[in-house]
């Protein structure tokens, strides 16, 4: 599959999580989706990521904020709902929730 097949499969399956959040009546705003190196580079030494081979990069993730009852979620296990869901829709799905070293609940990636 080529990176733009890639990309265009993950875009769908970002529209489904959105669709499927706000009918459980979660609400969403964009955080980061597209990055470029230097901006990565920036975030793995303010130590908010630990790789240069983010998702993000490839554009292939992307960063919730989540709203539950009108009001700002940002406990990663607020989050775990739609991490549920979107390792549901594909297994190459990763939810950041899941990640060991780094617990970033809002992040969403494709990795296939």
């Amino acid at each position: 599959m080529t990176l733009s097949q890639k990309q265009q499969k993950f875009t769908l399956m970002v529209g489904l999580l959105i669709e499927w959040a706000y009918a459980k009546g979660y609400g969403l705003t964009l955080g980061h989706a597209w990055r470029d190196t230097e901006t990565q580079w920036r975030m793995v030494q303010a130590g908010l990521s630990k790789t240069m081979n983010s998702k993000h990069c490839d554009r292939l993730a992307v960063d919730f904020n989540l709203f539950a009852g009108g009001a700002y979620a940002s406990k990663t296990e607020d989050y775990k709902p739609l991490g549920d869901y979107w390792k549901s829709l594909d297994s190459a799905n990763r939810w950041g929730g899941d990640f060991k070293d780094l617990k970033d609940g809002n992040h969403f990636e494709y990795a296939g």
